[in-house]
Order: C-alpha cells, then structure tokens, then sequence
C-alpha cells in the first residue's frame, strides 16, 4: 500500500491497521506517519516503510497499482530496504527506503507476525 504525509492521522486507530490486515496488506509505503498508526500497523504485522526525504509516489510517479517487491530484509536487522515498483509494461523502479521498525521489541513483533501471534508464542514457551 502506498500512502502520504501523517498516515494514520484521524483515523480510527485500532481499525485503520486491523482494516489493511483483513484486506492482505503486508507493507506500507508513506512519506510519514502518525506514531499511534505506525506502532499499530506493526503489532497487526505489518511492516511500515517510509520514503527517503524529498520522495513521495507523486514524485516517484507511482499510482499504487503497480506490483511491489521488498528486498533486503531478509537478517531482520535492515533499516533500509529496496522496493522495487513494477507497473504494467513499464520497467522496474527501484527505490530506497527507510524501515520504520524503530526498537528491537518491534521487530520482534513484526517477525511474529503481529502481537497477538508474538504473545502466543511467549505464553506457550512458559508452558
């Protein structure tokens, strides 16, 4: 999903992160987002990616309809990533990006899927 300045501002918290998880949506791509939403986008799973200073989609000329790859995640360590924007019949656009993954416990939660799942996990560990 590709979004712009302050995502997740005046929204409905908890439901504007369950709502996109429902919906399959692994990733967001935003020029900045409200700190609620991004920490809630995290525990429901999904990775927040923010674009570099002086990008957005309208910059880049991305509409959201392409197809989308993340690559460079795959220690869990990574605060930048690649992700590759295809559209139909055009060629790949690669961009950098930051991962908004900002303390370990978060990407313990991402890794997990979400808090729920992380949660559980811990629980049946202590069994």
């Amino acid at each position: 999903m590709v979004a712009g300045k302050e995502y997740g501002a005046g929204s409905s918290r908890d439901w504007a992160a369950k709502g996109p998880r429902l919906l399959g949506v692994r990733a967001v791509l935003a020029e900045s987002y409200e700190r609620i939403h991004r920490s809630n986008l995290i525990g429901m799973g999904i990775l927040p990616l923010q674009f570099k200073d002086g990008s957005s989609a309208k910059s880049l000329g991305l509409s959201g309809r392409e197809t989308f790859a993340i690559s460079g995640l795959a220690d869990g360590q990574a605060s930048e990533v690649t992700v590759t924007a295809v559209s139909d019949g055009g060629s790949p656009l690669r961009i950098p990006v930051r991962v908004r993954l900002d303390t370990p416990r978060e990407r313990d939660y991402l890794r997990h899927g979400g808090i729920l799942p992380f949660a559980v996990r811990s629980l049946r560990r202590m069994t």
